[in-house]
């Protein structure tokens, strides 16, 4: 069993109460858009961390992180990229890849709007955690933790902060 807490979209902020909420965590997973690498070095300090770099990033931290990212969490096949759009409207970069080859877990940002969205067509559950940091449209800041336990994602808990 690893619990894992999701966020993206920090943009050079990372609030207090969602490193108190991934406490207990096994993994923090970024979606990125992480502002600059001293708030991944943050994360990365509290738990182990898996993140990609997205379109604000600069390359301090597109040297230490990719644009996409994909491997197998206990039996779960995670794929992690920051613009990825959602069942219905995935992106046209990866469209015909998570088409022909879908993982079971699929995770973005970039909307700053928190989904969860099972994909019946290709039987995977996305997950974009909403944005975590000021800077953007949102206005609640958002976080997400939850557990695998070998093929199971299960106990899905979000936070809400004023932005």
């Amino acid at each position: 069993m690893t619990k894992i807490g999701l966020l993206s979209d920090t943009h050079n902020y990372l609030n207090p109460r969602i490193i108190e909420f991934f406490k207990n965590c096994d993994e923090i997973w970024h979606a990125g858009d992480i502002g600059n690498i001293s708030i991944a070095d943050e994360l990365a300090k509290l738990k182990p961390l898996k993140a990609v770099y997205g379109n604000i990033d600069g390359q301090d931290v597109r040297m230490v992180y990719s644009k996409e990212l994909r491997f197998i969490c206990e039996d779960v096949d995670v794929w992690i990229t920051h613009i990825g759009g959602y069942p219905g409207k995935y992106n046209s970069e990866i469209k015909n890849r998570i088409i022909t080859n879908p993982p079971k877990l699929f995770i973005c940002g970039h909307s700053h709007i928190l989904k969860v969205i099972y994909d019946k067509k290709l039987k995977l559950l996305h997950i974009n955690p909403g944005a975590a940091g000021k800077y953007g449209l949102h206005n609640v800041i958002t976080a997400i933790r939850f557990v695998i336990d070998r093929e199971r994602i299960k106990d899905l808990e979000i936070i809400e902060l004023e932005k």
